[in-house]
């Protein structure tokens, strides 16, 4: 399973509670973060490495059909505070189902605009 065996599907009536676990499990103070979206519909919440930009770490990711543009670390996009904001995670989970039946049936990756 990896990343704590915890699990997220667009396909699988996701709710804001399961979206404010991926964001609680995620420390801001140390990484930067991408939110994205693979092709089966699972979300993640990954640490992006260091000087490593979307794309790049896109490259890796053949399955990856949407992504956020990244959460900046120490901007409090992500951790136990920003899964406590329940109209921030709402607004993610919200923006997310409505780009994902457009974005499984791309071949291109789709970038959301995040809203915050």
């Amino acid at each position: 399973m990896g990343n704590g065996g915890f699990m997220m599907n667009l396909n699988d009536n996701p709710t804001i509670d399961q979206l404010a676990k991926l964001f609680a499990t995620r420390k801001d103070s140390l990484d930067d973060h991408l939110l994205w979206v693979s092709q089966s519909g699972e979300v993640r919440l990954d640490r992006l490495p260091p000087n490593t930009i979307e794309d790049e770490f896109q490259e890796h990711l053949p399955s990856m059909r949407a992504r956020f543009k990244a959460y900046r670390r120490g901007q409090g996009y992500v951790g136990k505070k920003a899964a406590a904001d329940t109209e921030f995670v709402g607004r993610v989970l919200q923006t997310l189902q409505q780009q994902w039946p457009e974005a499984r049936t791309q071949r291109a990756v789709k970038v959301i605009e995040a809203q915050y």
